[in-house]
């Protein structure tokens, strides 16, 4: 988590926890806001996980995000597909938690 954390604070993005809603079956992990910048982590979901999952949890979510704030940042293409956009964010997640 130490690597998403540390990439988050050179950016100036503030991470918050947050309770983002119910949202049924599906899952939202955490948002990205640009005016702040921002990254919003859903706490809801962070109170049904055990410690051992919290770190692995927290640092996929910030990664996930923080791809967003390269691609609004220009530094990596916003591709036009949504579902390509979050496969990407995914994968910078994927890697971040790996390095981990």
């Amino acid at each position: 988590m130490n690597k998403a954390l540390a990439q988050a604070r050179s950016y100036g993005i503030t991470i918050e926890l947050a309770d983002l809603g119910e949202w049924g079956f599906d899952e939202l992990r955490s948002e990205y806001d640009p005016a702040g910048p921002t990254i919003r982590v859903n706490a809801r979901v962070l109170e049904t996980l055990s410690l051992q999952e919290l770190g692995e949890y927290l640092t996929f979510a910030i990664g996930h995000e923080l791809y967003h704030h390269r691609e609004h940042l220009g530094e990596v293409q916003r591709d036009p597909n949504r579902a390509a956009r979050e496969a990407a964010a995914n994968a910078y997640a994927r890697a971040l938690v790996a390095e981990s």
